[in-house]
């Protein structure tokens, strides 16, 4: 299967007369990719999939779903583009009525397939997600895990290419959390399906997208690779987000314990090209004394990268030449008072 293609240009929403849900988004989202929509409430999250469903119509724009624009489209011809599309929703929806077996089943009952055709589907989806035994079972009887792999099971039950999630594991602890993101994965990768993935959790992009598009105010400000976004965030609230999820940076707090001792204190950008380490050897080899106090190091799509607090103490000349001389290679900032 090829999954999805979605292209969003130049796409407003304005709700009344003076509520702007999305403010001219342009973005693609190629086939069998995974996206990570990021952004704190009120960003436009929500509106944006909503948009992709037909659920919305935007006031201007265009939004393509391989290559054919939804907007101004009937409602009976969004009904079969939805058939295309699977939702994965923060609060599973189970029809507590229904049997885990009959949730998966009931997307199936709609398009009108075959009851033999349908159970047959169920158990095939079931023993995918890794409930195969729990299909007589009822939603109130299973974990917050199990619930969502229902809701996944019964996303993919008409075969869809493309998959919305909507804050989908916000419901989740964070072993279960990781346990769905993997399922996800398996998802992307064994069946080809696009999947876009709304959170307000940079965790969640971390681990399962492969770019990201950090949005505020109705407007995606950033865009780009998961390992792009994460060593080097150009926005204000792309760069909060990241610190909530590195944490590779000492807060007030800390820095201003670590300011009581002698020394200079810098915050160093580490990544393939930041020369960082040639500098502490020359510094070191000059009569400085280098202390690591802080800092995280991370691999993303097969590259390493992270920040490193460290105090120097030695000769101000030493200590100057190696602040001088990383500032033309990384980012480099120094803690003062």
């Amino acid at each position: 299967m090829s999954g999805t293609k979605v292209e969003f240009e130049d796409v407003s929403k304005v709700f009344g007369s003076s509520i702007t849900a999305l403010d001219g988004v342009t973005l693609t989202v190629e086939p069998g990719e995974i996206i990570g929509v990021i952004g704190y409430s009120g960003a436009g999250k929500s509106t944006l999939v909503r948009m992709i469903n037909g659920l919305d119509t935007p006031t201007s724009g265009a939004l393509r779903l391989d290559g054919t624009n939804i907007v101004g489209m009937s409602e009976k011809e969004l009904r079969k583009v939805r058939r295309n599309i699977g939702m994965i929703f923060q609060q599973f929806n189970l029809l507590s009525s229904k049997t885990v077996a009959g949730n998966v089943e009931y997307p199936l009952k709609l398009a009108g397939v075959p009851a033999a055709e349908r159970k047959e589907r169920v158990q095939e989806l079931l023993s995918f997600v890794g409930l195969g035994d729990r299909g007589k079972a009822y939603p109130e009887q299973l974990s917050g895990g199990q619930k969502q792999r229902v809701g996944i099971a019964r996303a993919l039950a008409t075969d869809p290419a493309l998959l919305l999630a909507d804050e989908a594991t916000s419901a989740l602890d964070p072993e279960t959390t990781e346990e769905v993101l993997a399922l996800l994965r398996r998802v992307n990768r064994e069946l080809g399906i696009t999947i876009v993935v709304i959170t307000h959790e940079m965790d969640v992009v971390r681990s399962i997208a492969d770019k990201v598009a950090v949005m505020e105010k109705g407007r995606v400000v950033e865009y780009g690779s998961v390992y792009e976004v994460f060593s080097n965030p150009q926005t204000g609230v792309a760069q909060r987000f990241v610190a909530t999820s590195l944490r590779n940076t000492p807060d007030e707090f800390e820095s201003e314990d670590l300011l009581f001792h002698e020394g200079r204190l810098f915050t160093i950008t580490l990544s393939e090209e930041s020369g960082f380490f040639s500098a502490a050897a020359s510094a070191k080899d000059n009569g400085a004394v280098i202390h690591i106090v802080h800092g995280g190091i991370t691999t993303l799509q097969k590259h390493s990268f992270g920040k490193v607090t460290v105090r120097l103490v030695g000769p101000d000349k030493v200590v100057e030449q190696f602040y001088q001389s990383l500032k033309s290679t990384t980012n480099i900032e120094e803690i003062t008072r």
